[in-house]
């Protein structure tokens, strides 16, 4: 008998999937300037996408499906306004998660990806905004849900974002040296931190673009299809 009957197998499937998924994701990126030189920028983009995508969708699949497993720590979805404060959040976390500074031919491997340094649009709130979403996402369902399983994918989900900017950061500086060092120099982690001590200033017109279009319409669609990921990842027996 196991003595903490809450700590369901779930949660530490959920564990190794998210370990296989930063060994493959984290490793994939550290390996890209041997892999570029060897095989390609696009050959590189397209195995590594081979790889990252399905664990990715496995993920969500199987989080979807065991998403009340464990103990319920806290149940607030019957108090009003909850709701809304929860997909206000999630809308929010997919700005910072998806970025207009992204190239999507780029990342189609249409055409050649490359490395860039960005300091513009949402890179003058925080130099990773990837990390910044994924914990404002993470807050958001861990609240909505308020189980153990929940809240052991979401710590999981920042540990992994938390090594993505020292990771991140190392890499670029490997490859830009005092280039990156500059940027870095101008930019915060922490959001916002860069403004509000005067090393940046918001430029509004740089976020009017049709990529931040695209988000929007994506966060929309999400919202309505949202049942209908719930309906058809439970027909999946993960």
């Amino acid at each position: 008998m196991m003595p903490n009957p809450w700590f369901t197998t779930s949660h530490s499937v959920m564990l190794g999937l998210q370990l296989a998924f930063v060994i493959a994701h984290s490793g994939g990126a550290a390996l890209r300037p041997w892999a570029e030189t060897h095989i390609g920028p696009r050959l590189y983009r397209i195995l590594f996408a081979l790889v990252s995508l399905p664990l990715a969708v496995i993920l969500i699949i199987y989080f979807f499906n065991h998403r009340y497993d464990g103990l319920q720590l806290w149940q607030v979805q019957g108090i009003p306004g909850v709701k809304a404060v929860v997909w206000v959040l999630s809308a929010i976390s997919f700005l910072f998660l998806y970025p207009a500074t992204f190239n999507l031919l780029e990342i189609a491997a249409i055409q050649k990806p490359q490395v860039y340094l960005y300091e513009i649009g949402i890179i003058r709130i925080t130099r990773h905004p990837q990390m910044v979403g994924q914990v404002i996402w993470c807050l958001a369902h861990t609240l909505w849900l308020g189980t153990t399983f929940t809240l052991v994918t979401s710590m999981g989900l920042v540990l992994h974002h938390l090594f993505g900017v020292w990771h991140g950061d190392r890499r670029l500086s490997n490859s830009y040296g005092e280039a990156f060092a500059a940027v870095k120099q101008r930019t915060s982690i922490i959001p916002f931190l860069a403004i509000l001590d005067g090393r940046q200033s918001l430029q509004g017109h740089e976020f009017l673009r049709p990529a931040y279009l695209g988000v929007a319409i994506f966060i929309f669609l999400l919202w309505w299809s949202h049942p209908l990921l719930i309906l058809g990842t439970s027909r999946i027996p993960w």
